[in-house]
């Protein structure tokens, strides 16, 4: 009982880290599509390019909350596919506060983190390098309102005098007033309630999903047991690189802590740990899976994406395994 209830708060505690992200992440969403950044999208629609490489950097920092947050920007279309591959290869999760606690060397923390980065950094340009060459078109219009539509929050209906458009055009309806100030003021004070109450609904909507599923994963890991997956992990250097890397796209923090434990008391070949640590992009897919999933092609793309990430991981764990990374 008492190992279902630290299960329990731990998946409280991990989902509420992500609380922060993702609200901020559904009021700038929200901003776009009432014509309220204007400034911001165009920086960075204007930017796509360089977004693996920002998304890389970011994605190195010690938390799984970027990688939520960009995969939400991606269904949105706001940000390319290249720059979600990079964040979710990239980001860290927990793997830092492991090794730090576990008194690992600077410059073994240093050497993962760094190749993490220039994985996903290579990994995002190369992606979106061959779909423009392939002519697939990254540049198209952005689809946050159609995200509203399939949560069914109603974010495009503006209350009191007008109703926002998909077109991004506002209709306003009675009559003039003498005192503009005040009117516009209403209509301001009115349009950022209306985009608080979106992303609020947004953020709970997927909020719950998170939580349910990082339950349902935790008590999966409690159930089996790390001992159990470090006898199977261990055995042979190919399939625990393949193995890790399954365990490392389970959607929960606490996937990449087995994987960092593991490979700090040996169990865990260097190769088959940075395999596993690439792909353990914290929620990014999870919420990728949540929000990109309204159609039969939304989940086949995701699946692809998935699969990307994993063919990634697997790759450059078995080269590292091949010339002795960290040996």
């Amino acid at each position: 009982m008492d190992a279902l209830i630290d299960v329990l708060l731990d998946s409280i505690k991990d989902t509420a880290e992500l609380v922060p992200f993702l609200f901020l992440t559904y009021l700038a969403m929200e901003a776009i599509e009432h014509g309220l950044a204007d400034r911001i999208q165009r920086m960075i629609s204007g930017h796509r390019t360089a977004g693996p490489v920002v998304g890389a950097l970011l994605g190195a920092l010690p938390q799984c909350g970027f990688s939520a947050m960009v995969a939400t920007l991606y269904s949105a279309r706001v940000v390319t596919i290249g720059t979600l591959v990079a964040v979710i290869l990239s980001t860290s999760d927990e793997m830092l506060p492991v090794f730090v606690a576990n008194q690992a060397q600077a410059g073994t923390i240093a050497t993962i983190v760094g190749v993490k980065v220039v994985v996903g950094l290579c990994a995002g340009l190369v992606l979106d390098g061959a779909l423009k060459v392939m002519g697939h078109d990254q540049s198209e219009k952005n689809r946050i309102s159609e995200l509203c539509e399939e949560a069914g929050c109603e974010c495009g209906i503006v209350p009191e005098h007008g109703h926002a458009h998909t077109d991004g055009h506002s209709h306003s309806h009675g009559h003039a007033h003498t005192d503009g100030h005040a009117h516009t003021a209403g209509h301001a004070h009115g349009g950022a309630l209306h985009i608080a109450r979106c992303a609020l609904v947004h953020t709970v909507e997927v909020t719950a999903f998170i939580f349910v599923i990082t339950l349902a994963f935790g008590l999966v890991i409690e159930l089996v047991g790390e001992d159990v997956i470090g006898e199977v992990l261990g055995v042979h250097p190919v399939r625990a690189t393949l193995l890790a890397a399954v365990v490392g796209l389970i959607p929960n923090c606490g996937a990449s802590v087995v994987i960092s434990e593991l490979y700090l008391s040996g169990t865990l070949p260097a190769g088959a740990m940075l395999a596993g640590l690439l792909v353990s992009g914290g929620m990014g897919l999870l919420v990728l899976y949540r929000t990109n999933s309204g159609t039969r092609a939304g989940i086949m793309h995701n699946i692809g994406v998935t699969a990307f990430v994993y063919a990634v991981g697997v790759a450059c764990g078995l080269i590292a395994q091949a010339v002795g990374f960290l040996a």
